[in-house]
């Protein structure tokens, strides 16, 4: 029997944290690059380490995961101030699982809030983020950040336009995407590994994501041509940083 003051009050529950985790295990097969894209040099250094200084500037993170394949040997030689894990799957899915799993390894809990966010979109700016969390963290499901579709839709059959789409409710799924590590573990075992982004996940459970404006800098470099852009804006901002 255990002895309790009745009456007394209760301990107020932990406040959720807040982690990142950036699945870095892709090879980067349709950018035509040598080897695996992230890892591509644009404005003087690696596109991932873009990507990691925007997270860094994020006071509210406990800490930043990135998910490697096991045989990655890029962060080896570096002291890059984030957890490395080499538990990368063979889906986009399956290294945010075993992510997931790593972060309660290292103190995580399951209320806590995740950030899950492209090595590729090395264009994410730390405002961004913190806007992401500013309006997610009082949220019930979460939510991420995406871009209002601007271009006229049309869907194709044969190399034809079958029809144009209406596109005043569409919008471009983006990165960081922000969940709770419990829902969002529990939904990735559900719904499978071929989901292409957490919120698709979070939504064949039923919930509906919160939408959170982003901008259209924030893209994932994936073809080829998309690196000469990425290059001109981490140049245009390094100017006027000046």
């Amino acid at each position: 029997m255990t002895d309790a003051t009745p009456n007394s009050p209760t301990p107020a529950p932990l406040a959720a944290r807040y982690w990142a985790l950036i699945p870095c295990a892709g090879t980067g097969s349709r950018a035509g690059a040598d080897g695996p894209k992230q890892y591509q040099s644009l404005a003087g250094r690696p596109m991932v380490l873009h990507t990691l200084e925007a997270f860094a500037g994020v006071n509210r993170l406990t800490e930043v995961l990135v998910v490697l394949a096991s045989d990655d040997a890029f962060f080896a030689a570096l002291e890059a101030g984030v957890l490395l894990a080499y538990c990368g799957g063979a889906t986009r899915a399956a290294s945010v699982s075993n992510g997931l799993a790593v972060l309660l390894h290292h103190g995580a809990t399951r209320h806590d809030w995740v950030l899950v966010h492209d090595a590729a979109r090395c264009l994410i700016t730390t405002k961004q983020i913190d806007s992401l969390i500013d309006a997610c963290s009082d949220d019930a499901v979460g939510g991420l950040l995406a871009h209002r579709l601007a271009d006229t839709l049309k869907s194709e059959r044969h190399g034809r336009v079958a029809s144009t789409l209406e596109r005043s409710d569409k919008w471009l799924a983006q990165t960081p995407q922000m969940f709770r590590i419990g829902m969002l573990m529990d939904a990735l075992r559900q719904v499978g590994d071929q989901v292409t982004d957490e919120a698709s996940a979070i939504e064949a459970m039923g919930a509906q994501p919160l939408l959170v404006a982003g901008s259209a800098q924030n893209f994932k470099v994936t073809f080829p041509e998309d690196f000469a852009l990425a290059e001109a804006v981490l140049q245009a901002r390094a100017r006027m940083e000046k």
